[in-house]
């Protein structure tokens, strides 16, 4: 009764008012007809909407409506009507209870996902809308229920005469995954700068995941953790884009002119996997024009499902809107794929636009 008026207070007056009614028509009835039973609806329907509080005012009411009816034909004293006063408190006390439970329960949810955004900006830093002479936006979409980050990543930083960019996805999903996630970034964040080639940063990055399995991975999951990871390079000057892939599907390149090509990689193994020599890291290269944009993807995206069991046709849908900006083409393809998957994915999903502007 204390807190601030809300809309939702007027719903109070249903339960007074069908208290009233129970209370009226049980003293117009035969005598041999009893309505006071009925008095524990109120309370009931109260704590679908209401707290504790108004819970408890509520069944007040009822208890005071049932000790009233029995006032008026005066069997206040009766063995019947003292039973039924007392279970209808009881019953009351036990809806307020509930009340509480769920409040407390929506409260440390509250706490949960504040966690998880903290988490997820601190881990999953938001990529700037621009970085050097590029456009760029970013899209994240976790499989887990209540949470907001999990297994696949992303990041880009500036180098001497270009920008890196690493978009990754850990074996497994939610919040499992989300230790190899946090060390890969931090990573990449830190060897970025000290690696003048891509094949020397992939081969960096192996080590710290490496290192890290040895002393965090679960003896029942050792050898079956690793890390797909593609790693690119894009200049400021020039047309040539360096990619290497370690495990990862190859981007998209979309023109304005609504055509779509699959670049061409030559993929070494995962990071992680514990191959018995150095693993081969191949530098491919794109032709990345003025107009241009780069979509980079996780397999979350590809192997999205409808009721039917047909993947996500992402290459056909993402041709729809290769002329527009890239924060409304993963506008445009989040929603898409969302409702191709009926509204939840099976796995985490990444995207990542790169739009070089025409000068």
């Amino acid at each position: 009764m204390r807190e601030p008026w809300r809309p939702g207070h007027a719903l109070l007056a249903i339960p007074v008012v069908l208290i009233i009614v129970i209370t009226i028509v049980d003293i117009l009835v035969p005598e041999d007809v009893h309505l006071g039973p009925l008095l524990v609806i109120a309370p009931a329907i109260t704590a679908s909407f209401a707290g504790p509080l108004g819970t408890a005012v509520i069944g007040l009411l009822a208890v005071a409506a049932q000790a009233y009816i029995g006032l008026y034909f005066g069997v206040l004293a009766s063995r019947n009507v003292m039973v039924q006063i007392v279970a209808l408190a009881v019953l009351s006390a036990l809806v307020v209870f509930y009340c509480v439970l769920r409040d407390r329960r929506r409260r440390e949810l509250a706490q949960v996902r504040s966690v998880a955004e903290a988490a997820q900006h601190v881990l999953l830093w938001p990529l700037p809308a621009r970085i050097g002479p590029l456009r760029i936006a970013s899209l994240y979409l976790a499989a887990e229920d209540e949470a907001q980050i999990g297994g696949d990543l992303y990041a880009a930083t500036r180098i001497d005469d270009g920008t890196r960019v690493m978009i990754g996805d850990v074996r497994g999903k939610g919040l499992a995954a989300i230790g190899e996630a946090a060390l890969l970034l931090g990573a990449f964040r830190e060897a970025a700068h000290q690696h003048t080639t891509l094949p020397a940063l992939a081969a960096a990055l192996e080590q710290s995941v490496t290192r890290y399995q040895a002393d965090f991975e679960p003896k029942e999951e050792a050898g079956e953790r690793f890390v797909t990871t593609l790693l690119l390079e894009i200049p400021d000057d020039g047309h040539i884009t360096h990619m290497t892939s370690c495990g990862h599907p190859a981007p998209l390149l979309l023109n304005p002119a609504h055509t779509v090509t699959a670049t061409s990689l030559h993929p070494a193994p995962p990071l992680g996997v514990g191959s018995t020599g150095p693993p081969d890291y191949t530098v491919d290269m794109v032709t990345f024009e003025a107009g241009d944009t780069l979509l980079l993807y996780t397999d979350g995206v590809i192997e999205a499902r409808d009721q039917d069991g047909n993947f996500y046709p992402f290459a056909e849908r993402a041709a729809q809107w290769t002329d527009t900006s890239p924060e409304a083409l993963l506008h445009h393809l989040r929603r898409d794929l969302l409702h191709h998957a009926g509204g939840r994915l099976d796995d985490d999903a990444a995207l990542i636009a790169i739009h070089r502007p025409a000068q």
